[in-house]
């Protein structure tokens, strides 16, 4: 990588800067360097690594779910589908809150105040809990009524009902390992953030398959096992995550001092994190609207267009693992009052981004077919998931600007640059064009709209960008 051979502070004694597999087992361990100074490249990889390889982890459990659960018919694939759909709001609210707190923690490790950004941490948790505990009750009690308002057919309601009440009831560990790992990473801790996600893949993958089939001395849940397996294994993640945010080795030193409900700095969490969280419903929630357009056409329809988003999912997540590498050094940057750092940083970013993503979406269109069948043999399933899959991949490079610009602006507390951008993309175009699309075309014309508006978010946030009135934002 080209962002090696920048000049090290280390250049004029003699000592070469570490090479690229150094840093990379650096990035691995856990590296406590100032990111606001050296070499931006190794920046960059050092909080990359970790955070690519997290969101990775994440991206597994879009994809073992639907793994096992292909194996119990359309019904079920649909049922997964139409409550992920559901749950969009509940990332929408955990991105949300992580946002906010990323960039609070960033910018208060940036004017090397630790004290801070420990505080900080522990108010964003506090959100957290309560938020999630009443979202979490409602959402148990409405599952079937919401699956319904999804348009899903009786057979599906039957089916997932029991899914979408552990899913949609098991909030709270979704959002706290959100807004918990969202802190590592504004510190700078990625690596733990890292290492969490492990965890809790590591016991969805056993767990799943346990609860699903009923092997040994689980129970044959079916669809609903798959969510108590990936519940029980986000619960352990954010529990593992907590313990190791009191721990005196962490860069942010949280403490029974930081307990207390502290409303101002609330206040100014739920001001950042309020703008986070309708950025991305506005961003996620798009995707209700694409899944009621595509279930209009039938369940297999509908089981090959959830396939193709999770195995996409499974693309995105770790490409948003670099783009909160770029927003993690914004705002250290500009808590350092070093904002043209920030810049480059962003747009190195966005250039490692595009050559990761172009090369994962040239993969997907040519690999469609067998990539849709390693997790349904349903001919119907398998024909509107690669077209789905294809269709959406050919936008990856440009979309994979549009992720790292996107959280630039939020990195830098500048939440609502970004919340109108997806406001008039994904809800002012993408969905009025899929709804067209789809009534004209079929199908493959809701797949054609969400390729569109990747495309003209990325054009469009690179515009504003370049405008660098973020580089102002003061949290």
């Amino acid at each position: 990588m080209s962002a090696f051979h920048e000049p090290s502070p280390a250049a004029g004694t003699g000592t070469p800067p570490p090479g690229f597999w150094s840093s990379v087992r650096e990035a691995l361990r856990g590296s406590h360097q100032d990111y606001t100074d050296g070499p931006i490249g190794r920046s960059i990889l050092l909080l990359a690594v970790p955070m690519v390889l997290e969101m990775a982890m994440e991206s597994v459990f879009a994809v073992v779910d639907i793994f096992f659960v292909s194996r119990l018919g359309a019904d079920a694939v649909a049922a997964v589908g139409l409550t992920e759909a559901l749950l969009a709001v509940v990332y929408a609210l955990a991105m949300g809150l992580g946002i906010g707190a990323t960039a609070l923690v960033a910018r208060r490790i940036g004017e090397k105040n630790p004290e801070g950004a420990a505080h900080t941490a522990v108010q964003a948790l506090i959100l957290a809990l309560v938020v999630s505990a009443a979202l979490g009750i409602a959402g148990t009690l409405l599952a079937p009524r919401l699956l319904a308002l999804m348009g899903a057919s009786p057979e599906v309601i039957r089916t997932g009902t029991g899914y979408a009440r552990v899913m949609l009831g098991g909030e709270a560990a979704i959002i706290v390992l959100f807004v918990v790992n969202a802190v590592f990473r504004g510190a700078g801790d990625a690596a733990i953030a890292m290492r969490v996600l492990w965890l809790a893949n590591l016991i969805n993958i056993v767990l799943c398959p346990c609860f699903i089939f009923g092997l040994g001395p689980f129970p044959r849940l079916g669809v609903t096992g798959a969510a108590v397996a990936t519940t029980i294994g986000r619960a352990s993640g954010a529990a593992f995550a907590m313990w190791r945010l009191t721990r005196p080795e962490g860069r942010i030193p949280v403490g029974r001092r930081h307990l207390a409900p502290d409303f101002a700095v609330m206040g100014q969490i739920v001001r950042l994190s309020g703008t986070a969280t309708l950025q991305m419903l506005v961003g996620t929630a798009s995707w209700i609207g694409l899944a009621r357009i595509v279930a209009a056409f039938g369940s297999p329809v509908l089981a090959g267009y959830t396939v193709a988003m999770r195995v996409v999912i499974f693309a995105l997540l770790p490409s948003f693992g670099l783009s909160n590498a770029a927003a993690t050094m914004v705002g250290q940057g500009l808590g350092a009052r070093k904002p043209e750092r920030a810049e480059r940083a962003v747009w190195k970013a966005c250039a490692y981004n595009a050559v990761f993503l172009g090369a994962v979406g040239l993969a997907f269109v040519v690999l469609a077919g067998p990539i849709v069948r390693l997790f349904s043999s349903d001919p119907q399933v398998v024909r509107h998931g690669s077209a789905a899959l294809r269709v959406i991949a050919a936008g990856f490079p440009l979309y994979a600007y549009g992720m790292v610009l996107t959280q630039s602006f939020n990195g830098a507390g500048d939440t609502w640059t970004p919340t109108w951008i997806n406001l008039a993309v994904f809800w002012a175009f993408e969905i009025p064009l899929a709804y067209l699309l789809a009534r004209a075309i079929g199908p493959v014309g809701a797949f054609l709209a969400i390729t569109v508006a990747f495309c003209t978010m990325a054009v469009v946030s690179a515009v504003v960008f370049r405008r660098g009135r973020w580089k102002g934002r003061v949290v």
